[in-house]
């Protein structure tokens, strides 16, 4: 029989989440695992999005189910925002009250040519900057301007700061794929349970 020490010690090693979400423009549902080895099964019905998705789920070595319905054939603005707004949620739920975790994390993540870096901070504040540099209209199947709408929208579920920035690059896919990477690896590190913090909260105002 397992002691009660080792059960809570498996609670405190996984954190999951579950959201249904349902609006007149899209149905989403999603089962997020943070310590996860990467595995995804993700369908937005944009497939460019699906693709940055399984990387950053992938790189974040996180655990990813997600499947949303959206008014496509409106336009994918609702389809990527909500999804981020759903994701940002999950990590927020996941969490739970913070106590441990690292709180901030960045990383500068090369793809080839493009150089891309981002920074999160899971501070209780919402705030967005996002600077791609893509100038094409379409990557892939997926707007390229609603990059932005997806990553405001989990900055807002998970209230959070998230900046994220292409410093250089010549190729469209290869600047938005180094975003993705790079938030992925900061939002890991930010994740992250810290031993020497322990339960303290990583803030002064004792709140986050």
């Amino acid at each position: 029989m397992a002691t009660r020490a080792a059960i809570k010690s498996a609670k405190q090693t996984t954190r999951t989440a579950s959201i249904e979400r349902r609006t007149n423009e899209t149905t989403i549902s999603l089962q997020l695992t943070v310590e996860g080895s990467g595995q995804y099964k993700i369908s937005t019905g944009v497939r460019f999005f699906d693709h940055m998705l399984e990387l950053m789920t992938r790189h974040g070595a996180f655990d990813l189910d997600l499947k949303c319905e959206g008014d496509l054939d409106v336009d994918q603005h609702h389809t990527v925002e909500d999804v981020g707004i759903a994701l940002g949620e999950a990590f927020d739920k996941a969490i739970g009250d913070k106590k441990g975790i690292l709180r901030a994390g960045y990383f500068l993540m090369p793809m080839d040519e493009a150089l891309g870096i981002a920074a999160v901070d899971l501070s209780g504040r919402v705030a967005c900057t996002v600077k791609t540099k893509v100038k094409s209209r379409l990557v892939g199947d997926l707007q390229s301007e609603l990059v932005e709408d997806f990553f405001e929208g989990f900055a807002r579920g998970a209230r959070a700061n998230v900046h994220v920035k292409v410093m250089y690059g010549r190729s469209s896919h290869h600047k938005i794929e180094a975003l993705f990477k790079a938030f992925a690896r900061a939002l890991r590190v930010a994740c992250s349970r810290d031993k020497q913090l322990g339960e303290m909260l990583p803030s002064t105002k004792g709140l986050l």
